[in-house]
């Protein structure tokens, strides 16, 4: 006896090594946390019993959404930092310098909400309070691959003049390595990999050349990945030239930190060699591009990376860049600007940038083994979304088959219906079984008001610098 039988729906498996996989009219037994069978209807049917019966018709199953790269920690922030050209250190530090834990906790919720309730079912999240929010991922009941970031630059680091090399201090950067050790140590594995760990370097112009080997050695102890943001921008680039004279790729190659436990974030100015190199070293890249294209108006270099490697996943990156944790998003933009960028249409087509968000971004986070597609012994994390709503009406099975496409060009993430983690149902009828959430928006808006009460002043200053600056530059 099964706990669970979805049935009647389009099964996307994401099982087929050059595409997705889909069984028109399939069905998916649940038991415990594990997927038992995937296959036809009919012979589920036959061959299975369950406690509940699903009926999936007109709709499609799915393994739900890998996000892996997220800031949730920066909710409060969203739409605060757009339309900016110093977007971090004039839009965001200021905020996150004066910000209290239970802000973080509130503005993390609604954030991790959202992304729930469009699809995803992985949280890959990575920041400086990613300890202290645990308990977020406890209470909605989804997966989590947790870093926490490690840097050793002061809290007071939006007074350093734009360009001005970064002060490096030890003692912060070992606070946050420590507060890494105890969150693997506590939760990696948590519920048979509910929870897993990562370590967090933030960047490599944010931590000593210490610190990083430090780190090394640490990943390859506990045989876990090294979550980096890593040649993302100009700002990084001179960082490092200035005090190490090399770019980032090639010294921590150097270091033997280019490994295939390192999860490069963004690697928007890696150029061409240090890209094919870093891939072919078995390295892993994670492509945000609403947050990329917002912030820095770029587009990273993911086609040229995936020509070397599918070892390519999609992340939400903050609401400060990309200003939601959708995931649907993220496809349409990575296939859109990738085909802008080359002028080919054929570029990313929708099945590429779907298995990005699930089964390549899984195996890219270490996670393949468990999570990424429906497979018997897999992890049942899955997601059930209408197709009988108007943005993916027509439902087409020949002689051409619409699923896919559909998916990454028209959906929004309203169209998911029903999300599973675990063997757990944590979303039904686009309601959430665990939490209340108009409880936890208060919250959030509540918390949010008093962080913008505590930073007017600083915000105002800057605001007008800029102002200042700008028309300057006019003269």
């Amino acid at each position: 006896m099964t706990d669970i039988i979805i049935h009647g729906g389009s099964v996307i498996t994401m099982e087929r090594d050059d595409g997705t996989g889909i069984i028109n009219n399939g069905a998916v037994a649940i038991k415990g946390d594990k997927i038992v069978a995937v296959g036809e209807t009919a012979d589920i049917m036959r061959d299975y019993k369950a406690e509940r019966y699903i009926d999936a018709t007109g709709k499609v199953v799915m393994p739900g959404f890998i996000d892996a790269h997220m800031h949730s920690d920066m909710a409060l922030m969203k739409g605060l930092a757009q339309d900016s050209n110093n977007w971090m250190q004039s839009c965001v530090w200021p905020y996150t310098e004066v910000i209290t834990t239970d802000e973080v906790k509130n503005g993390s919720m609604v954030f991790l909400m959202e992304a729930l309730r469009a699809g995803t079912t992985t949280f890959c999240d990575y920041h400086e309070y990613v300890y202290d929010i645990v308990e977020n991922y406890k209470a909605l009941g989804v997966r989590a691959c947790l870093a926490q970031a490690i840097q050793a630059l002061a809290p007071n680091a939006s007074d350093i003049p734009i360009g001005e090399l970064y002060p490096l201090e030890n003692k912060y950067e070992d606070v946050g390595y420590q507060k890494n050790l105890k969150l693997i140590n506590e939760y990696h594995m948590y519920k048979d990999g509910l929870i897993t760990g990562m370590l967090g370097p933030m960047a490599p112009d944010r931590v000593t050349k210490e610190m990083m080997l430090e780190v090394n050695e640490t990943s390859k102890k506990y045989n876990i990945g090294m979550h980096m943001h890593l040649s993302c921008g100009t700002r990084e680039i001179n960082q490092m030239e200035k005090r190490y004279g090399r770019r980032s790729i090639p010294l921590l190659d150097d270091m033997g930190l280019i490994n295939e436990r390192m999860i490069g974030v963004h690697l928007s100015v890696a150029t061409d060699e240090e890209l094919e190199h870093f891939a072919k070293k078995g390295g892993a890249m994670v492509l945000c591009s609403g947050s990329e294209a917002i912030i820095d108006g770029n587009v990273p270099p993911a086609f040229e990376f995936s020509k070397s490697s599918s070892r390519l996943a999609l992340g939400s990156d903050q609401t400060a860049g990309g200003n939601t944790s959708n995931m649907f998003n993220e496809m349409k933009f990575t296939a859109i600007l990738n085909k802008c960028k080359f002028g080919d249409p054929t570029v990313f087509p929708a099945w590429k940038v779907l298995r990005m968000a699930t089964i390549d971004g899984a195996r890219a986070m270490g996670l393949g083994d468990m999570v990424g597609s429906l497979k018997p012994g897999k992890k049942a994390d899955m997601i059930i979304v209408d197709f009988q709503k108007p943005t993916l009406t027509p439902l087409l099975f020949d002689p051409i088959r619409n699923i896919v496409p559909n998916l990454v060009y028209a959906a929004n993430g309203s169209e998911v219906e029903t999300s599973i983690i675990n063997g757990e149902i944590v979303m039904e009828n686009r309601e959430f079984t665990r939490v209340n959430e108009k409880e936890l928006i208060d919250a959030a808006n509540a918390s949010a008001r008093a962080l913008a009460a505590r930073t007017k002043d600083k915000m105002v200053k800057i605001k007008n610098d800029l102002y200042m600056m700008m028309q300057a530059d006019r003269i």
